[in-house]
């Protein structure tokens, strides 16, 4: 049986969230465990539930997302959470340098997690994705 799908979100431009959570969206529809790993800005737009405003390069798809029945971040993480095959973590290095604190992560995520944790869970894992 295949581990899980990791997912590390460190960039936290739309199309990149976006993209991880339809990857984890895909996986746990395939009854796949899914772990998402939140870094720097990715964590900002989670915390701060910035989840469904695009902010992509080009207006005419920000405009037309809805319309073309795009999900957005939010509903794909909604889809991801209710499956029951995913954990958010939130990397606590990241937390401390863009200024968050355990309280306005905690209600976010499964779990805060240091680097070392991190390596430990992910070790050997080959499905893992970085945006």
């Amino acid at each position: 049986m295949a581990g899980p799908v990791c997912i590390f979100f460190h960039r936290g431009e739309y199309d990149a969230v976006h993209q991880g959570l339809s990857i984890a969206a895909s996986a746990a529809a395939m009854g796949r465990d899914v772990e998402l790993y939140f870094f720097w800005w990715a964590l900002e737009r989670l915390v701060r539930g910035k989840l469904d405003e695009p902010d992509l390069e080009r207006d005419d798809v920000n405009a037309t997302m809805e319309l073309r029945g795009v999900p957005t971040i939010r509903q794909l993480l909604d889809v991801v959470r209710d499956s029951g095959q995913a954990k958010l973590f939130a990397c606590t290095g990241s937390m401390a340098s863009i200024g968050l604190t355990p309280p306005d992560v905690e209600p976010k995520v499964d779990a805060l997690i240091g680097w070392t944790a991190i390596l430990a869970r992910t070790a050997g894992a080959t499905d893992r994705f970085t945006l």
